[in-house]
């Protein structure tokens, strides 16, 4: 374990091979991290309640409890930043990661340079208390639903729906420019820092407004807020009642 990083953001590194834990925390504590490890699914959460990481760098394939076990416990009680390791060849299984909430996934085998980046993409957009285009006002009624992108928190009346980070850096996203269709590659650039010519699977923007829907639609399987543009990608509808001013 290193602590270098003023800002003490800490991640936590698990995965069955000690060769993978060393050279990550190794790298990860060179950049400015706290980095705490663990080698199996049990000890992760073991650990995870007393370190509270800021991100989770998960292993799938894991003995004991695997990383999809590990995600959903996580998940239960916590929106930490998830970002997945697999070496599975399916990209059905890797989006199975994503539909159990995590944020992202890298490939194994994998660049430590490409992590390092995914992992700054997540901590940044988590972070973020702006998307380009908002309101300054910073709350958003949409019927009986309230986005406040100040404290980056979504009501349904007097109720708080959870969302992770990515979730409603997403649904900001679409918020800010509603009515407007977003591309996936729009999406993906703008909410995970892929750019065009990196090759990404864009069912991870899919999984992802499939996420948002389940927690914010009536009716996920016939939405009235995030519509489907159809060729194109996804849009927020166009039904914004009011914009009230900070702090109602």
């Amino acid at each position: 374990m290193t602590a270098t990083s003023p800002s003490k953001e800490t991640i936590l590194v698990v995965d069955d091979e000690a060769s993978i834990r060393r050279i990550l925390e190794t790298r990860l504590s060179m950049i400015g991290y706290q980095v705490f490890t663990a080698c199996d699914g049990n000890e992760a959460l073991d650990i995870f309640h007393n370190c509270e990481p800021d991100l989770v760098v998960l292993d799938v394939m894991m003995p004991k409890l695997d990383g999809y076990g590990v995600c959903q416990e996580l998940r239960k009680e916590s929106d930490v930043p998830i970002v997945m390791l697999t070496a599975l060849g399916d990209v059905a299984d890797r989006i199975t990661g994503l539909e159990l909430g995590a944020d992202d996934y890298v490939v194994k085998p994998f660049s430590p340079k490409e992590l390092e980046a995914r992992i700054r993409c997540v901590l940044r957009r988590v972070e973020k208390e702006h998307v380009a285009g908002i309101p300054n006002s910073g709350v958003i009624q949409v019927a009986e639903l309230r986005v406040d992108t100040n404290k980056r928190q979504v009501f349904r009346g007097d109720e708080r729906i959870r969302l992770t980070g990515m979730e409603f850096s997403l649904l900001e996203l679409l918020v800010s420019r509603s009515g407007e269709p977003f591309s996936r590659g729009e999406i993906l650039k703008e909410v995970w820092g892929y750019t065009p010519e990196r090759h990404v699977d864009t069912r991870v923007v899919d999984v992802h407004i499939s996420r948002l829907r389940s927690k914010l639609e009536d009716d996920p399987a016939n939405p009235e807020l995030i519509l489907t543009a159809r060729g194109t990608g996804y849009l927020f509808q166009r039904i914004i009642d009011s914009l009230a001013p900070e702090g109602l």
